[in-house]
């Protein structure tokens, strides 16, 4: 007779059963996994070749395309002066518009003339005591002169009166100079505009002493904005395609509306300077144009656009989207004659529309894929058709 107690028989039939579920459960798995290395391999196994990726492509070849180049430039004024006075005085009047165009000649301050009006007063009188002084030795001169012939007085008399007469004729010019720097002075009291132009912001106002030579001279400033400069710079790598064509290049002025048709504001500028050296720092060469300015529409310190025509080149055109920039280059991918996908570097100038300029990296014939370029890796098969047959 059986006497193990009950609590020992219930654990004993519990394990009998989770055996039998363990034993059940491994047939099922290994039955699947039978059933799994008898079909085909699955899509994307290793096991298996992956299918070719239908790529787009576009075949370039070399066509004659113009040298452009874009850049930022700043305006300045093409004449800029301070506006100082040449003499000491208080500013009676001021004559202009702050912020107004002037003419040149124009009077923009008074400062008092009183001063000035009474030295060449005193200028004058004092050339007129020199002429009188000098009409006495003259006739003086005239008198001796017979009395010398006839030895009735001394040679010496007579030439020291003929010394006298050169000292007051030297007297004359003396003064005469000193009446020219006496109404000199007094013109400047006027202070005129020496070139036409805008005027900037009156910096003394009616009452203000000003000094000559000094700080407090300044009085405002005019700037000549037609025709109007702008400075912009180069990399040193665009530069060495327009060197040596600085006089037959065309430079425009664009407007702010970008760089598509219709933005082209002025017309028949020209390079007027181009620098002599390299911004150590920024790798760039300074450049400046010159355009005609006779709406104002430019003002000094204003930024603006820069196209610059320099020629024709022979290049190929590459859809932007199928450039991509890495930390050393530009690279596009091209499809091999093999079916395989590499990776090229090239170099690019400019846009044209929505294209690069691809100046070197390409050879005629060359199918440039332009689309599923994340998806793509080195050497993997790609199945070219034309943009036209893309879905």
């Amino acid at each position: 007779m059986n006497f193990r107690p009950l609590a020992e028989k219930r654990a004993y039939g519990g394990c009998t059963r989770t055996r039998q579920l363990l034993g059940a459960s491994l047939v099922i798995f290994l039955f699947a996994c039978g059933k799994q290395e008898a079909g085909p391999p699955a899509k994307g196994d290793p096991g298996g070749a992956p299918p070719a990726m239908p790529v787009t492509i576009k075949r370039v070849e070399p066509q004659r395309l113009p040298i452009v180049l874009e850049a930022v430039g700043q305006a300045e004024g093409s004449r800029e002066v301070e506006i100082r006075a040449r003499v000491t005085g208080i500013v009676e009047k001021r004559l202009y518009a702050e912020g107004a165009p002037v003419p040149a000649g124009a009077v923009l301050f008074v400062i008092d003339r009183a001063p000035y009006e009474i030295a060449v007063a005193q200028a004058n009188a004092a050339l007129a005591q020199e002429r009188a002084r000098q009409e006495q030795a003259q006739r003086e001169s005239g008198r001796l002169k017979s009395l010398a012939a006839s030895k009735a007085i001394s040679q010496r008399e007579y030439d020291d009166t003929l010394s006298a007469l050169k000292q007051s004729t030297a007297a004359i010019e003396g003064a005469q100079a000193r009446l020219a720097e006496a109404q000199l002075n007094l013109s400047y009291t006027n202070v005129k505009a020496p070139i036409g132009g805008i005027a900037g912001r009156a910096l003394r106002s009616e009452g203000s002493l000003v000094t000559a030579n000094t700080e407090s001279s300044l009085l405002t400033t005019l700037t000549q904005v037609n025709p109007v400069w702008v400075r912009f710079s180069l990399a040193m790598s665009d530069f060495e395609r327009i060197r040596g064509a600085e006089k037959r290049m065309q430079v425009t002025l664009l407007n702010d509306t970008g760089s598509g048709a219709g933005s082209v504001a002025v017309k028949n500028g020209r390079l007027n300077f181009t620098g002599s050296t390299v911004d150590p720092k920024l790798g760039t060469v300074q450049l400046r144009a010159e355009f005609a300015n006779p709406a104002l529409k430019w003002l000094p310190g204003q930024f603006t656009k820069i196209r610059i025509y320099a020629g024709e080149q022979e290049a190929f055109l590459v859809p932007q989207a199928a450039v991509m920039q890495t930390e050393q280059a530009r690279m596009v991918w091209i499809a091999e004659a093999d079916g395989k996908a590499t990776m090229r570097p090239v170099q690019t100038a400019n846009w044209i529309g929505s294209d690069w300029i691809v100046t070197g990296g390409l050879k005629p014939g060359d199918a440039v894929i332009v689309d599923n370029l994340m998806k793509l890796r080195p050497g993997a098969l790609v199945q070219p058709h034309p943009p036209a047959a893309a879905r």
